[in-house]
């Protein structure tokens, strides 16, 4: 991973002002919870990291780093153990403890959480003392330290207070008190929650970590128009934007004060079908599923021409892919990056060999609020299956009502486009999350109910797998065994885009964590 930082905004040799100091920060979506156990999704994890933190977090380089465990050990391979850090208090002035730990562990497990699958191979948490906690795994996991940099810890007695001991459910618009209202121990607390409009955080005095930021008061800002949210940047209403149009960067980049940020992500655009039910719930297919025959998803990867999204859609701002996860994460190779091949002729006697020689319709879901150009990029879609005779109905919803749907618990829908980042950095997150058979805990993130027992053995067999060699040649196995099965028609990996006003300094880093406490700055206005 790197940094990036736009210009520090030290004149003369003249410190920056370290007086209170406000960042407005511009996004086209909200948050939608401030409970960090409700979506795993970037955005949502990386504002609610300001607040919840970790055991373990990472690095700017996106390694392991102590947070609120201070160092951790291994006595045998299923058992670790995490020592905690003293003295560190949560923002209503309760300790922390290994209650909160044992507690928060069981809450990532309840009814509602959608980061169940973080623990998924913990067999048992136990508190061994005040500062100490064990977890025993299932079967080796060699990476397990690195799974728990997605999770943050909740006070228990503060959850107890306010009826909030387990997440509220967003796939049915649930609510409960942890919905608005956050305390954890981080290096913000939350100041004030206005849903779909301004969530506002200060900074916490009392953090036990050295502040490398000098900001006081964060400002998040929901604009959900393009332009408008452009225009806010450039008249100086706003300090940074989060989600850049790709179609705006270069008059961003020309203008006077300003600067773009721009790097690769580790995120990976893809479409999903639901590959489970007998009959579609959004087709004029009765009586079956065109989705359970792979000719037919071979033919929609071989019309969807990825290089012209990215040439057209994307403005260039993209790497098309044939793979679920891309270069950086751990188990990527060049060598298996390959997609099936353009080839609109050849997808239409697919077609009709598995019965469809006509075509046939369906529904595609989609947000218009969550990736870059997402909308845009399904109405590309759109046009190309047409010419073999697909029929597409798109819905276009925002996050909020389309992960509703999407994350369901019977995934309301047919045909679908998300994006995933491996929160771990390695490929066996994508496997595990996206391409393994549904179980309550494998899968969870499969929503189109893809089962191939080949693959799952082949992913159980690379969760253990301490040679590295031969956890390579099992990963690269699994690359091939998606691609021949078709089971998603993988886009490509979007670039992170943001931009700033001039003097203003961020850390980026691949995983698009927007991370404030990490050496933010502001100058002085």
């Amino acid at each position: 991973m790197r940094r990036l930082a736009l210009a520090a905004a030290l004149l003369c040799g003249t410190a920056l002002s370290v007086s209170a100091q406000t960042l407005r920060w511009a996004n086209d979506g909200d948050v939608n919870s401030m409970d960090p156990y409700t979506r795993n999704e970037t955005l949502l994890l990386a504002f609610n990291s300001h607040i919840y933190e970790p055991l373990v977090r990472r690095d700017r380089n996106g390694d392991p780093e102590p947070a609120l465990a201070e160092r951790w050990e291994q006595p045998s391979p299923t058992l670790w153990r995490f020592h905690l850090r003293r003295g560190v208090k949560f923002t209503d002035g309760t300790p922390f403890t290994a209650d909160d730990v044992v507690f928060s562990v069981q809450r990532v497990r309840a009814q509602g959480s959608n980061l169940n699958a973080v623990v998924a191979t913990v067999k048992e948490v136990r508190k061994v003392d005040d500062h100490t906690v064990e977890f025993e795994t299932d079967e080796p996991n060699p990476i397990l330290h690195r799974e728990f940099t997605t999770f943050g810890i909740m006070s228990k007695q503060w959850s107890e207070k306010n009826n909030a001991t387990r997440p509220a459910d967003l796939t049915s618009r649930e609510e409960n008190f942890a919905t608005r209202n956050a305390m954890g121990t981080g290096p913000f607390r939350l100041a004030s929650r206005e849903p779909d409009r301004r969530t506002v955080l200060e900074r916490n005095p009392d953090w036990w970590d050295k502040p490398t930021h000098n900001l006081e008061r964060v400002e998040f800002i929901v604009i959900a128009n393009d332009a408008t949210r452009v225009a806010a940047l450039l008249s100086g209403e706003v300090d940074f934007v989060y989600t850049v149009p790709p179609q705006d960067v270069d008059r961003i980049r020309r203008t006077a004060g300003m600067q773009v940020l721009q790097g690769p992500e580790l995120r990976t655009i893809y479409i999903g079908f639901d590959q489970d039910r007998p009959q579609l719930l959004k087709s004029d297919v009765q009586g079956k599923n065109p989705f359970k025959d792979v000719r037919v998803r071979r033919a929609i990867n071989m019309a969807i021409d990825a290089q012209a999204i990215q040439r057209t859609v994307m403005r260039g701002q993209s790497r098309p892919t044939g793979m679920m996860w891309g270069p950086g994460v751990n188990g990527f190779r060049e060598e298996d990056d390959k997609r099936l091949p353009l080839d609109a002729e050849g997808a239409k006697r697919l077609l009709g060999e598995a019965g469809y020689p006509n075509g046939f319709g369906v529904t595609m879901d989609c947000p218009n609020d969550r990736y870059v150009n997402d909308e845009a990029i399904c109405t590309a879609v759109v046009s190309m299956l047409a010419r073999i005779g697909i029929r597409v109905n798109l819905v276009a919803q925002t996050r909020a009502r389309y992960f509703a749907e999407i994350n369901a618990p019977r995934y309301n829908t047919s045909f679908y486009l998300l994006g995933w980042t491996p929160a771990t950095g390695d490929a066996h997150n994508a496997l595990f999350n996206l391409l393994g058979t549904r179980d309550g805990t494998r899968g969870v993130f499969n929503n189109g109910g893809y089962s191939n027992p080949k693959l799952d053995d082949l992913i159980r067999r690379i969760g253990v797998e301490t040679d590295q060699a031969a956890r390579q040649r099992m990963i690269s196995e699994a690359s091939a065994l998606v691609r021949e099965d078709a089971a998603y028609a993988p886009l490509h990996q979007q670039q992170i885009v943001w931009a700033a006003r001039q003097g203003v300094e961020l850390v980026q880093t691949p995983d698009n964590y927007i991370q404030l406490h990490r050496r933010t700055r502001l100058p002085p206005r």
